[in-house]
C-alpha cells in the first residue's frame, strides 16, 4: 500500500508512519498522549476477529484502539 491511508486500514504485520490526526478535543489529546504524533512508527499487531478492536505497536506499547477512532489517524 503506497499513499495516505487510515490506521484502521492496515493489515496485521504492517508498518506505517503517523501523517494526521483528523479528530479535534480530547480524543486528539488522547491518541498524542498514547505516541500517535506525525512521523511516529506504528505497526499493526492483531486484528480481532470481528475487526474491532485492533492491536497496534506504538513506541513500544502495544494499545487497542476501536476502528471508529483509528479510522481517524492517517498513515502513509
Amino acid at each position: 500500500m503506497n499513499g495516505i491511508y487510515s490506521l484502521s486500514d492496515l493489515k496485521n504485520g504492517q508498518i506505517a508512519k503517523v501523517r494526521k490526526l483528523l479528530t479535534t478535543g480530547s480524543m486528539r489529546r488522547r491518541l498524542q498522549d498514547i505516541g500517535l504524533i506525525e512521523g511516529t512508527e506504528v505497526e499493526c499487531v492483531q486484528k480481532s476477529p470481528s475487526g474491532d478492536p485492533i492491536a497496534y505497536l506504538i513506541r513500544g506499547a502495544v494499545i487497542a484502539l476501536r476502528s471508529e477512532d483509528s479510522s481517524k489517524v492517517l498513515v502513509s
